[in-house]
C-alpha cells in the first residue's frame, strides 16, 4: 500500500488518520484562516494530521443562481494566505485542464470533482503537474472502476494518488454509501479517503439547490474510521445554514473537536487490526 508525502504529512491507509476539512466554498481570507486555525488546533489535540480544503469555484451548482465562489485569482490568494498564516497544506478543486498548472503552484492537493472523474484531459493535466491528486469517485461508478482512473494518472508518471468515496446515486435526489467500496478501492494500492459530508447530500433535493442530512455525516465518518482509511474528508462551517453552498450536509465547526476525538480512537483500533480483503 502506497504512502504519500503531502507537504510533510504521511498519508496512507496504515498511517495515522488525516483530516481533510474546511468550508465548501471560500468566502474570505479571514474566514478561511479562522476555520483552518480552529481545525489545526483540534487535530493537533487528538494527534490527527490536517489538510485544509475549500473551493474557489463551485462549478456544478444545481441552479444558475447558485453562488459559485471568489474565482481562481482571488481564491488562490486566500488559499496561499492559509498556507502562510496557518501553516497547513491545502486542497482545492479544479475543473478545466488549463487551471491545473496555476492551481498546483499553490495547492498541495488537486481535487478532481466526482462528476468530472472520467474527463481524461482534466485528469492528465492535473497529473502532469506532479501534485498529489485526489479523485472523487463518481456517483455513477463502481469502486473497481477507479482502477481505470488510476491508470490514467499513472500514465504520466505521477503516483501521488488519493481515491475518495462520496456516495452512489440511488434513485432520485438520493445517495447511498457502500462501505465495501473503501477496501475495494484500496486494492488499487493507493490511499483511500471517505467524504463524510458529501455522502449525505440529497442532490437537487431542495429544488433549486442540494439538500442533505447533516445528522448522518458523523455516522459516515465513524464507520469509515472503524474500517481504517487514510483520510476523512469533512466540510465544516461555524454556521452551516448561512454557508453559500452545501450547508445542509456540513458539520458545525464547534462540534468537530468531539468528533475528531472519537475518530482517532477508532482509527487506532482499526490500524492495529487491519482488515484482510
Amino acid at each position: 500500500m502506497k504512502t504519500l508525502d503531502i507537504a510533510g504529512l504521511t498519508v496512507g491507509n496504515a498511517a495515522p488518520l488525516t483530516i481533510i476539512a474546511g468550508p465548501c466554498q471560500l468566502e474570505s481570507a479571514d474566514h478561511a484562516q479562522m476555520i483552518a486555525g480552529t481545525m489545526k488546533e483540534a487535530c493537533k489535540a487528538v494527534g490527527a494530521q490536517y489538510i485544509f480544503k475549500a473551493s474557489f469555484d463551485k462549478a456544478n451548482r444545481t441552479s444558475v443562481k447558485g453562488v459559485r465562489g471568489p474565482g481562481i485569482d482571488a481564491g488562490l490568494k486566500m488559499l496561499q494566505s492559509v498556507k502562510d498564516e496557518i501553516g497547513v497544506p491545502v486542497l482545492t478543486d479544479i475543473h478545466w485542464p488549463e487551471q491545473c498548472k496555476v492551481v498546483a503552484e499553490v495547492a498541495d492537493v488537486l481535487q478532481i470533482p466526482a462528476l468530472l472523474c472520467r474527463q481524461t484531459d482534466l485528469i492528465l493535466a492535473a497529473a502532469e503537474t506532479g501534485a498529489a491528486i485526489n479523485v472523487k469517485k463518481g456517483q455513477f461508478l463502481a469502486p473497481w472502476d477507479m482502477a481505470n482512473i488510476v491508470a490514467k494518472i499513472e500514465s504520466t508518471g505521477n503516483t501521488n494518488i488519493l481515491l475518495t468515496e462520496r456516495g452512489t446515486s440511488f434513485g432520485y435526489n438520493t445517495l447511498v454509501t457502500d462501505m465495501r467500496s473503501l477496501p475495494q478501492m484500496g486494492q488499487t494500492g493507493y490511499p483511500v479517503v471517505m467524504d463524510a459530508t458529501h455522502s449525505v447530500q440529497q442532490p437537487a433535493g431542495l429544488g433549486g439547490s442540494t439538500g442533505g442530512q447533516r445528522e448522518f455525516a458523523p455516522l459516515m465518518a465513524r464507520a469509515a474510521a472503524a474500517i481504517g482509511v487514510a483520510a476523512i474528508f469533512i466540510e465544516t462551517h461555524e454556521d452551516p445554514d448561512k454557508s453559500p453552498s452545501d450547508g445542509p450536509n456540513m458539520i458545525y465547526l464547534d462540534k468537530m473537536p468531539a468528533l475528531l476525538k472519537i475518530l482517532m480512537q477508532l482509527d487506532v483500533i482499526a490500524k492495529a487490526n487491519p482488515l484482510e480483503v
